[in-house]
């Protein structure tokens, strides 16, 4: 069997449905090719369920607090198995959202394994071992990634964990020990902790969300220390000795050597790309440290191949692959206002409690730029919802360029953060100054109004703090 398509896109994610979604807008006849599941890892096994454990964890942290607002909740206590299965209910159902929307797009789906053979053309292995060539002027790739190896801490699915085994527990550990404390690695320590678990993170950077603003992580671990999380920072792995239900962890900190014995271990050190047996050898495409290499419209060196997501380069985000496709068709299609992604402008979003977001620069960045900044920051404490929301713990910080009043970055610790960010975001793609930001009316009683007195403090204008 053979057929020709304007595009393949090989890898169902959410770069590379929404890719196939926006060619199809565009009159573009796509075939797109899947393994696994459309939606790729972050509807399935990611961004989706994982908030959906945070979610429970969420209300039963209300729960237990209830009566701090006058409300009686008697014994609060939960069922992991009812937890873990909303969570896959909640991924299926996205996940058959996106098979309607590939109908709804006449957008030919194919399920098997896709290999490049040079010269536009696609082999597919379907499950049945059949394989059929497909040919297409363009490809875009969206193979994703995987977790990230540590030798000497291989997963084995069930003393050591990579997010998937996290993601589905059969019961839970009384202790765990998580490597890693970025994105990944917070949001399973904040759902195990609230859980009860007895949870230590270890990280080698000398901070915890080390991409984060400098001042947001140490708040960040402050409050998870206030949670009962115990972290090392600045840490170096030793070594990892199993036993039957146990897993003891050496490491060291400032030349000190630490054990911890625990229940389980989740390893969570980042991503390595799908670049395997997908053909790229048959084509002149790059790559370099698991990822390919691509230019600012998403193309390889190979004419009419492109690569997006998170088997091309970082942030590695859903929402940074999304926006990636879009604009790498548009500019296939030959759109006069395509233009490039701009990374500096992409929001990151950590859904612990508290919650974490930010975009653009950090002070830290900025000042390494060469900025003369202002720094403005608003705490939760000074806000009238948050107080009312029993969440006032939490800090709003804006940096401008001192010299145009741009707003360089923004960094959130606290509740509804991840939500809040989006106005920021805005603000930086409209190329906004602190006049404009200063202009604008924020609601009240909202915690957003913490966004506008963070603008206001940055030029000695607060009026709540």
């Amino acid at each position: 069997m053979t057929g020709t398509s304007d595009l393949i896109v090989i890898g169902g994610g959410p770069g590379g449905y929404v890719a196939g979604i926006r060619a199809a807008q565009l009159g573009m006849k796509v075939t797109l090719i899947e393994r696994e599941h459309l939606g790729g890892i972050c509807l399935n096994w990611g961004c989706i369920p994982t908030k959906s454990l945070l979610r429970s964890a969420e209300v039963l942290r209300q729960a237990q607090h209830a009566a701090e607002f006058g409300v009686s909740a008697g014994n609060v206590t939960f069922d992991l198995g009812k937890i873990v299965a909303r969570s896959r209910k909640v991924a299926a159902q996205l996940s058959s959202g996106v098979q309607f929307l590939m109908k709804k797009n006449k957008i030919d789906v194919i399920e098997g394994s896709a290999k490049l053979l040079g010269g536009g053309k696609v082999e597919v292995t379907k499950a049945d071992g059949k394989k059929i060539e497909l040919t297409a002027k363009n490809i875009i790739l969206a193979t994703g990634a995987r977790p990230r190896p540590l030798p000497g801490f291989e997963a084995d699915g069930k003393l050591i964990w990579t997010s998937k085994e996290a993601l589905i527990p059969q019961a839970l550990p009384k202790s765990m020990l998580i490597v890693g404390s970025g994105a990944i690695g917070i949001e399973f320590a904040s759902f195990y902790r609230a859980l009860g678990v007895d949870v230590t993170v270890v990280e080698v950077m000398d901070r915890i969300l080390p991409v984060e603003d400098e001042e947001i992580s140490a708040l960040a671990r402050k409050a998870f220390e206030k949670q009962g999380m115990k972290i090392y920072t600045g840490a170096t792995l030793k070594k990892c000795d199993k036993k039957t239900d146990q897993v003891t962890v050496t490491f060291e900190v400032a030349g000190r050597p630490i054990s911890q014995t625990v229940d389980r271990v989740i390893v969570a050190i980042g991503i390595v790309g799908n670049v395997e047996n997908i053909g790229l050898e048959a084509t002149k495409a790059k790559v370099e440290k698991t990822h390919i290499k691509t230019n600012e419209w998403s193309a390889t060196d190979e004419p009419g191949l492109y690569a997006i997501g998170d088997v091309a380069a970082a942030p590695w985000l859903a929402h940074k692959a999304s926006h990636e496709g879009v604009i790498c068709v548009e500019h296939i299609a030959g759109l006069a206002d395509a233009h490039p992604l701009d990374l500096t402008r992409i929001p990151g979003c950590t859904y612990c409690a508290p919650q974490v977001a930010s975009v653009g620069l950090t002070e830290a960045k900025a000042k390494a730029a060469g900025f003369d900044v202002k720094v403005g920051r608003f705490s939760f404490i000074g806000n009238g919802k948050a107080i009312v929301l029993g969440e006032s713990e939490g800090l709003v910080k804006t940096v401008f360029d001192a010299k145009t009043g741009e707003l360089l970055g923004a960094h959130m610790i606290g509740a509804e953060v991840t939500e809040m960010i989006q106005g920021f975001v805005i603000g930086q793609t409209l190329e906004t100054t602190e006049k404009e930001l200063m202009h604008a009316v924020f609601p009240h009683p909202t915690i957003s109004e913490a966004m506008g007195e963070s603008v206001l403090s940055a030029f000695n204008r607060a009026l709540h703090g």
